[in-house]
């Protein structure tokens, strides 16, 4: 779709003061002619008057001794002067008025600028703010104030206060997120050892070692929430550090540590460097991986996990699978926290906690790239991870 044409807040501030002089000028330009007009006198009309003139005759005498003398005039005013003055009127009139407004439209452009200045920097922050991939960095930032107490400055000074309740919001959730998983991980730590215990002790009944195994899945389950959590808090924040990693070695990593189990697995890894956190980069494939093979048919199952370089120079990693079918509409719902296909939120089902694609999506962003997933005709999903190529 061809993008409109459109006229920007300083370009229209210019052509409405270019516009309102102009129009006043033509105005003030057009009265000018019709007063001249309306003043011309009859055609060979005598103008009678008076004037001193000084010459050396007898006489009244001036401040410095000169003879001065009145003499009387008169003047016959013929339509040719008068059509020549109206001619200058009518003829250079617009020419100077064509070269005011080009001064006063430059001038007016120039004036446009400056006074929405304090708006372009409002502009640039809300831009900066959006385009960080760091939602806890963003947030810190302010407009520069400056300039009188008008409007725009009023403007800056809301928006910053705003940004700042913002940044207290979110740095109170992350810390509350941050101390509830490290509160919870103590507590699960310790019952899992007391299971343990439990289920592995001489002379346990056979009841007593299901209930164990039970309770240790339900709190292995759990863990790995927690683990989900802590990742997806610190994945949402600035890298501190990045360094060289080829996404087809942590692929090919990743699936010689993963099992598959009834599931085929084909990989086709070429070369894609990319600059980040190996950590997060080798979680967000295991991800991948994982959900891949965690959510797919029982019986003839494939999983596809290709890398490669894309056209725009980004490095690509895309996982496929073959699946139930998925709606369109529900795909992009999959990258909530806690979402599953075909249901709401805190799905009792064991097959995960509902965080990994969330992961991903935070670690592709963390990074400067972008996860987007596709539901195949056939059922299953195709997830395509970009990541900005590692320079030379």
């Amino acid at each position: 779709m061809k993008r409109r044409f459109r006229l920007t807040l300083r370009a229209r501030l210019t052509i409405v003061y270019g516009g309102l002089f102009i129009a006043g000028g033509i105005l003030l330009l057009v009265l000018t002619y019709s007063l001249v007009e309306q003043g011309v006198p009859d055609e060979n009309q005598i103008i009678q008057g008076s004037q001193s003139s000084v010459e050396g005759l007898p006489g009244p005498t001036t401040d410095e001794g000169v003879l001065a003398q009145t003499q009387d005039f008169k003047v016959l005013v013929t339509g040719e002067a008068w059509a020549d003055a109206l001619d200058t009127i009518r003829n250079e009139g617009p020419r100077a008025l064509l070269l005011v407004s080009l001064g006063t439209i430059a001038i007016g452009w120039f004036a446009a600028g400056r006074m929405l200045r304090p708006l372009q920097r409002v502009t640039d922050t809300a831009a900066e703010i959006a385009e960080s991939p760091a939602a806890d960095k963003g947030l810190h930032r302010r407009i520069k104030v400056s300039g009188p107490r008008d409007e725009l400055r009023e403007l800056s000074e809301t928006f910053n206060r705003m940004l700042e309740r913002l940044d207290q919001s979110f740095d109170g959730q992350r810390a509350f997120i941050s101390n509830a998983s490290h509160e919870l991980r103590t507590p699960l730590t310790v019952t899992r050892a007391l299971l343990e215990v439990a289920v592995h002790r001489q002379g346990a009944s056979p009841e007593v070692r299901q209930l164990g195994e039970t309770l240790l899945e339900v709190n292995a389950r759990h863990e790995q929430l927690i683990e989900g959590l802590l990742l997806l808090m610190r994945s949402d924040r600035e890298l501190a550090e990045r360094s060289y990693v080829d996404l087809a070695d942590v692929a090919e990593h990743v699936l010689a540590q993963t099992a598959a189990g009834a599931v085929s697995v084909t990989a086709d890894c070429e070369e894609a460097p990319t600059r980040g956190e190996p950590v997060l980069l080798e979680r967000l494939v295991q991800n991948l991986v994982e959900n891949a093979i965690r959510y797919n048919t029982p019986e003839n199952g494939w999983v596809r996990v290709t890398t490669r370089m894309g056209g725009d120079g980004s490095a690509v990693l895309e996982v496929s699978n073959s699946g139930p079918v998925v709606p369109a509409f529900e795909v992009e719902s999959l990258f909530e926290p806690f979402r599953r296909l075909g249901t709401a939120r805190l799905a009792t089902a064991s097959k995960g906690a509902g965080l990994g694609l969330s992961i991903v999506r935070a670690v592709a962003k963390a990074h400067g790239g972008e996860a987007a997933a596709k539901a195949l005709p056939e059922g299953g999903l195709l997830v395509t991870v970009r990541l900005p190529a590692a320079e030379d």
